[in-house]
């Protein structure tokens, strides 16, 4: 892979082209990587008319990031490029995978063109067939909790989506702990997942609902039972359980410019203390630089991981009797960062062989 001097001179860096400049999520993008040490950005890909600069879509980058943007042309990219980061809409995305891989490039996608490895599922969740079902096959998702050993060198990440995100984090302990040791309490029934997010997850072009007057002061559930996140979860926690794993997932939009909220219900065969499980959750997490576990009777919040690339995590025996225990696993993330961006410029960092927190703390 080729890679270009830093703005400085010093040492050389990776060349990244960034499409879908304009939202929430290539905002973020731009700021992290603005002070990624190993990383240059040296493609800005917009359909905007006039290619105006990144700091006049973005004011707050003025004296930071005054680079022009420029027309979503593969020619362009891959002699500008190393890598591609795609912010861009779902079924947008994989019109442009095949066209950067087949020239070399490494593309890191936050759609979810390339989560779902059923291609029937994502035709049904996305309206139309997937297509690129060869590269589909070859993506690697990019939770770098569960899957940091495949993310190392991969040419394709799937970045995961800010639900998903935020509550396979939360569960994941609990559901894959009979897969890893015989005897351990073993997962019963499905998953319930209970979820709060901010106005930011609609987008900067948002719906109806999503604007002020709509959600101020008010809180309401939206895509019950058919939210697009909820396949996404099943296929993840299916994998690290080792068996088909079901999810009741319920989201709601709360008057709150960023973040996740989410509380998962799990319950497990025997009866299990809260030791136990506290005990679980800190060996699996330990060495993960980005999931904070509460102390005992602490609760997240969303303020506390807000800019943040963390997930802060808690969890609660609610009781355990007549051979069964309910436990309840909560979780916060930033939407935009553990939720998209920063998860991607970790992704990056594993992908790359970079330290795994650059730019991100």
């Amino acid at each position: 892979m080729t890679s270009s001097l830093g703005s400085q001179g010093g040492p050389k860096r990776t060349r990244v082209a960034l499409f879908g400049v304009t939202g929430y999520t290539g905002l973020e993008l731009i700021e992290i990587l603005l002070r990624h040490p190993r990383v240059a950005l040296t493609y800005f890909a917009s359909r905007r008319e006039g290619e105006p600069r990144v700091s006049d879509i973005f004011p707050r980058l003025r004296g930071r990031c005054d680079a022009r943007t420029a027309p979503e042309d593969l020619d362009a990219v891959v002699q500008a490029a190393d890598v591609a980061l795609l912010a861009l809409p779902h079924v947008v995305s994989k019109t442009w995978v095949p066209g950067l891989l087949g020239r070399g490039l490494t593309v890191i996608d936050l759609s979810a063109d390339y989560r779902l490895k059923d291609p029937a599922v994502y035709a049904r969740c996305y309206g139309e067939p997937h297509g690129d079902e060869e590269n589909l096959a070859q993506a690697i998702y990019g939770l770098p909790e569960l899957f940091g050993d495949e993310l190392r060198g991969a040419r394709l990440v799937a970045v995961p989506g800010c639900y998903p995100t935020a509550a396979v984090l939360a569960v994941a302990p609990l559901v894959s702990w009979q897969a890893e040791r015989a005897g351990a309490p073993g997962l019963l029934g499905e998953v319930t997942v209970d979820a709060k997010t901010g106005v930011s997850g609609g987008g900067r072009n948002p719906t109806l609902g999503f604007h002020f007057p709509e959600c101020n002061e008010s809180v309401k559930p939206y895509n019950v039972g058919v939210h697009r996140h909820q396949p996404e979860m099943e296929q993840v926690l299916s994998d690290v359980a080792g068996r088909p794993v079901a999810v009741d997932f319920v989201p709601h939009l709360v008057p709150m410019d960023r973040g996740i909220l989410s509380t998962a219900y799990v319950y497990l065969g025997g009866e299990v203390s809260q030791d136990a499980v506290r005990a679980r959750y800190e060996e699996f997490y330990a060495g993960q630089p980005f999931v904070r576990l509460r102390p005992p009777g602490e609760y997240p919040a969303t303020k506390d991981v807000s800019f943040t690339n963390f997930c802060d995590i808690s969890v609660k025996v609610l009781w355990s009797r007549e051979g069964k225990t309910k436990v309840a696993c909560i979780s916060a993330i930033d939407n935009l960062i553990k939720g998209a961006a920063g998860q991607a410029v970790e992704c990056l960092n594993l992908v790359l062989g970079f330290p795994r927190t650059a730019a991100l703390l």
